[in-house]
């Protein structure tokens, strides 16, 4: 692993690092907040998942996460959206290829090689932070916005008693009935929609739900509403009875701003689920 950069904030270290993936067969990069309380001992650790067209670095400078991950003692962590590199596989589309990765594992060429997102954030980069940093993982939560919604929410629900909480801004919430769907899951895992449903969160809401308490926030004013369905989500979470709040935020985009703007309420939903 190497250090790319460390710098102090709010107390702790906002720090971001590079190593080499096996999942994604590349380097790859994250960000890493350690609030002061990682000097006395582990923390636990929030997952935070970015959109299309993402880096480490979108959320990690303009969610402004940092100051209230401080004040409840917990580590944020901001990985990739994609693998990336000259030999990895690209498309003239913005929404499918690099900063596309969509978190799932793909089986079809050319994206095999390194598409392979699912098992880089829900166990390398796990391990990784276990041993390199003071980090609890016995106490994880996980958020995201748009793509990152979509992959917090399955992630999530495939990996019962692994998060305390999950959360999202804007999640794609239905993909398997959107064109920010139908489009990458064809082309990363084929045309067999069967292997599509672990990976579309309303779907995974009426099969098996969530074990714990659930956030969804949506802006009423997002220029993207038709592709992100929150509606199917929410009618879901209700006809399964989810421990879960759906709040639909009148006048908000789906920009970073909105997300500023509820991160304070979400990294305090999380902060509560985990004991902090």
């Amino acid at each position: 692993m190497q250090t790319v950069s460390e710098n102090a904030c709010f107390g702790g270290v906002q720090g971001v690092y590079s190593h080499a993936s096996e999942a994604c067969g590349c380097d790859m990069t994250f960000g890493l907040y350690l609030p002061p309380a990682a000097k006395d001992g582990p923390v636990p650790v929030l997952w935070y998942l970015s959109g299309l067209t993402c880096t480490h670095e979108n959320a990690m400078t303009k969610a402004a996460a940092q100051g209230f991950a401080a004040e409840a003692g917990m580590a944020v962590v901001f990985p990739d959206t994609s693998p990336r590199g000259a030999d990895v596989a690209d498309d003239d589309a913005y929404d499918l290829g690099k900063g596309a990765g969509f978190y799932v594992n793909a089986t079809q060429e050319p994206w095999a090689p390194h598409f392979r997102m699912w098992d880089y954030v829900s166990t390398e980069l796990p391990a990784l932070l276990g041993t390199e940093f003071a980090v609890d993982l016995g106490r994880q939560a996980i958020t995201g916005h748009s793509m990152g919604g979509h992959g917090a929410l399955t992630l999530a629900m495939a990996h019962p008693g692994r998060f305390a909480s999950v959360s999202a801004f804007a999640p794609i919430a239905n993909p398997m009935q959107s064109d920010w769907g139908r489009k990458q899951l064809s082309a990363y895992l084929g045309d067999d929609e069967s292997t599509w449903a672990k990976h579309d969160a309303t779907v995974q809401m009426e099969a098996v739900g969530f074990d714990g308490p659930l956030l969804v926030d949506q802006g009423g004013s997002d220029q993207f509403l038709y592709l992100l369905k929150p509606e199917a989500l929410a009618q879901a979470m209700a006809a399964r009875r989810q421990d879960g709040v759906f709040r639909m935020q009148k006048g908000y985009d789906h920009s970073y701003f909105f997300v500023a703007t509820f991160i304070p309420d979400h990294i305090a939903f999380h902060a509560n689920a985990l004991g902090l």
